[in-house]
């Protein structure tokens, strides 16, 4: 099947965009991600970053890769169940080999434990508004259990929310010295992750990728809708969006970051916010794309999501490299730490670029789609041409 420019394009953006938000994972303890006063009080530079973050990025790249995850899968069910649970399989294997010695804010193995269920009720499910019904209802239902999970916690903040010193202390000494310690823990924090992706989060990416499949299907998500509609879609999705996540983000600032409030009864308009802005940036990709696709940093952007896997794990190899190895880990502020991010754009840029001058996939995804054949058998012809 050819490629859909617009859609490299729009992955590249998802797999940089992410970074503004996981290099506070790479760079600050575990608290630090969501809340900015984990150290009791948080300084102004850090609370307007965060703040702009949040409105700007704060899950609505995760979301973005989610609903790609999802047309991904639409477009390949052609290929055969084999083919598929063959490569969903081996990205949960290369996920949990990612999450447990490298870093232990990998994604690959939520997306492959998912997809092997999303796939089959993206197939199955008749109509695309079928499917986007029940996307959306899924995603509902992992935010009701938000709530729940809210009025079930107490009021005092845990160690995960409000770290103390020797915690922060022994964070930092795992993280950048390495060895059976750090798999230890990454296996701890991997454990902690599975039973949030079964009782919340899966609900979300599942129904994410539901919608994602839908809006492939429907051609939406293929550019088939006319520009003045993606236009219309961008000008109403983001502005409604914010003015659903906005008043979340003075509560949290004017509350103090308050653990229950802020943990998960102001996190509800951010998970409902963010799917809408994901699908209003993609529109707006969609509805400038005729101007878009004039400029070289497009096309090196398009380079990026054509290697997706290969450059998020590039992503992990850099950051690691930065804060664990050479010592870099808690030494910067939440501002500093966005300094890090236009080297590793740049670096991400440069590698996409130069790799398909010469091949015609990542090395990563060379490495996927073989070991995909290897279990599932090859896709027929009709299915696979022109990737």
């Amino acid at each position: 099947m050819p490629r859909i420019d617009t859609l490299d394009f729009i992955r590249g953006l998802a797999i940089t965009g992410i970074l503004l938000l996981n290099i506070v994972a790479f760079g600050q303890p575990h608290a630090a991600y969501l809340n900015p006063a984990w150290q009791g009080a948080a300084s102004l530079p850090d609370a307007l970053t965060w703040a702009v973050l949040d409105l700007l990025a704060q899950l609505k790249f995760l979301s973005l890769f989610a609903l790609l995850f999802g047309a991904g899968l639409q477009m390949l069910l052609p290929r055969g169940k084999r083919w598929l649970q063959a490569r969903l399989t081996w990205l949960v294997l290369l996920g949990l080999l990612h999450g447990i010695f490298f870093w232990e804010g990998d994604i690959l193995f939520d997306y492959g434990l998912i997809g092997l269920v999303a796939w089959r009720m993206i197939r199955d499910v008749p109509s695309s508004r079928q499917l986007f019904n029940t996307g959306v209802l899924l995603f509902l239902v992992g935010t009701a259990v938000l709530v729940l999970l809210g009025l079930s916690s107490g009021h005092q903040a845990n160690s995960a929310w409000q770290p103390g010193f020797a915690e922060v202390q022994y964070e930092t000494l795992w993280k950048t010295q390495g060895g059976w310690q750090a798999v230890q823990n990454r296996l701890q924090l991997f454990s902690s992750g599975l039973l949030g992706l079964a009782a919340q989060y899966g609900w979300q990416l599942a129904g994410l990728m539901m919608i994602g499949g839908a809006l492939m299907r429907s051609g939406w998500l293929r550019g088939n809708w006319g520009i003045q509609h993606y236009r219309r879609a961008a000008a109403l999705l983001i502005p409604l969006a914010w003015i659903i996540n906005i008043p979340a983000i003075y509560l949290q600032w004017a509350t103090g970051w308050d653990y229950r409030w802020s943990a998960f009864f102001l996190q509800v308009p951010r998970e409902l916010s963010a799917p809408l802005q994901a699908i209003g940036y993609a529109a707006l990709c969609f509805g400038f794309w005729p101007t878009l696709a004039q400029f070289k940093i497009t096309r090196a952007v398009s380079c990026v999501g054509r290697m997706a896997l290969s450059n998020y794990l590039l992503q992990t190899l850099l950051c690691t490299l930065l804060f664990n190895v050479f010592g870099w880990f808690n030494t910067l502020s939440r501002l500093q730490l966005l300094a890090v991010v236009p080297l590793v754009w740049a670096i991400n840029l440069l590698f996409s670029v130069l790799w398909l001058r010469y091949f015609r996939q990542g090395p990563v995804e060379w490495l996927w789609r073989r070991l995909t054949v290897l279990g599932g058998g090859k896709p027929s012809e009709a299915a696979s041409g022109g990737r």
